[in-house]
């Protein structure tokens, strides 16, 4: 008799095996490199501030320093001097002021910024005079020292994913290099004879290996150091060299397709031989059958192993959805699904897969979402057109209008 089928998981149980079986293979070994080449790097260290920000009172526009009570709407003040940023002024004497340009340090003496707006300037001997048009407040447009930083306070927790405004407050805070968690490294496996490289000519029944470069872009938006292992023959001793080979110097393994149980599918005794493999079949569309194991490594420990499936829509969907959750708790990032946005439908979806869907839309100039006619896990050309996905739920038929749940690309990508 046939052994019934294990039932199918659902994502977020595989989400949760999959964060489970990281446990214990964290990246441990940190770097330091430059806060110019931390882009999407995550600190392993904090950062904290050497000095105030600002480091002094300035101003926040460009206009005139002086004293409030100097300053009624009519009073004609004398202007003493002219302070551009990156000077420093003198005292300020009562009944004037100075010209003063945005981020200059406010003068000794001044408790106030009046607005070149709301300034008549006057010519006269020296700097000039200015007439008041609309009296300031004391403390009017002036950044306070420390306001937005103070010495040796915390800017940056470790464990933070360095993105563009990061390292802009790292910088102004004088840090000039960052403590930062190893790349992920990544070995990526293609298996099959029927593979070819683009450039190649195609035998009959031969194919053009488009996961091996998806998976690689995806990898390098991600932020990892990969491996790639080639085309590795549908035999079982190469499997296992390949692995073995792969298991060496990278944190994790990814292929996509043969593991399965025909004569030509080596993966999956090759895995079982060389270390631990678990198939699951996931409820979701596309993306059902995953692979995830561990593959020993001749110097010890071992490297990870995620087998995504071969038809490429179904392998660029099932990346993205427990790939990268992978690759987050790899540098010690806390779990991270993307939030979406609720959105209409422009489109109707009457009979739903008793599994959960992922549909590629595109998101209109109208709000609403259109959906490529074409959702086969076969179509890589609905990545490409599609800017989304819909997540909808196990049995859920979708109607024009109806609200949705809309991941944007971008933000999948960015995880």
């Amino acid at each position: 008799m046939t052994p019934p089928r294990a039932p199918l998981l659902s994502l977020d149980e595989a989400l949760q095996q999959l964060l489970q079986g990281v446990a214990g293979h964290e990246i441990a070994q940190t770097e330091t490199v430059s806060t110019f080449d931390g882009l999407g790097r995550v600190l392993a260290a904090e950062v904290r501030s050497l000095l105030d920000v600002p480091g002094a009172d300035n101003s926040a526009m460009d206009g005139y320093a002086l004293r409030a009570a100097d300053a009624m709407a009519g009073a004609v003040l004398p202007v003493v001097q002219r302070i551009p940023a990156g000077s420093v002024g003198q005292p300020l004497p009562p009944g004037t002021a100075a010209r003063i340009f945005t981020g200059a340090p406010v003068p000794p003496g001044a408790d106030a910024v009046l607005m070149q707006e709301m300034a008549e300037a006057l010519p006269g001997e020296g700097l000039g005079a200015l007439r008041v048009r609309e009296a300031p407040a004391v403390g009017d447009w002036i950044r306070r020292r420390g306001e937005d930083v103070r010495a040796d306070s915390v800017v940056l927790a470790a464990g933070t994913r360095l993105m563009p405004q990061a390292l802009g407050l790292a910088a102004s805070v004088g840090a000039a290099a960052l403590t930062v968690r190893r790349r992920p490294r990544v070995a990526v496996l293609s298996t099959g004879d029927e593979l070819a490289m683009p450039g190649e000519p195609l035998k009959p029944g031969g194919i053009y290996n488009s996961n091996r470069f998806m998976l690689r872009g995806l990898l390098q938006a991600a932020g990892c150091e990969f491996g790639d292992l080639g085309i590795v023959p549908d035999r079982l001793a190469a499997t296992r060299d390949a692995l073995r080979r792969a298991a060496e110097g990278h944190d994790l393994i990814l292929s996509s397709g043969g593991v399965s149980v025909g004569e030509e599918d080596h993966l999956k005794p090759a895995v079982q031989a060389e270390g631990r493999l678990a198939l699951w079949q996931v409820a979701m569309k596309p993306g059902k059958p995953l692979a995830f194991g561990a593959v020993r490594r001749a110097s010890g420990g071992e490297a990870l192993f995620i087998g995504l499936p071969g038809n490429p829509v179904s392998s660029f969907v099932t990346f993205l959805l427990c790939v990268a959750p992978v690759l987050r708790a790899l540098q010690g990032l806390p779990p991270a699904g993307p939030a979406g946005l609720q959105l209409p439908a422009g489109f109707d979806w009457p009979r739903p897969d008793k599994r959960r869907e992922f549909l590629r839309v595109q998101l209109q100039g109208d709000g609403s979402l259109a959906l490529f006619p074409n959702q086969s896990s076969a179509v890589l050309t609905s990545t490409v057109w599609a800017d989304g996905l819909v997540d909808n739920p196990p049995g859920q038929p979708i109607a024009r209008g109806d609200r949705v749940r809309f991941l944007p690309m971008a933000e999948l990508l960015a995880r």
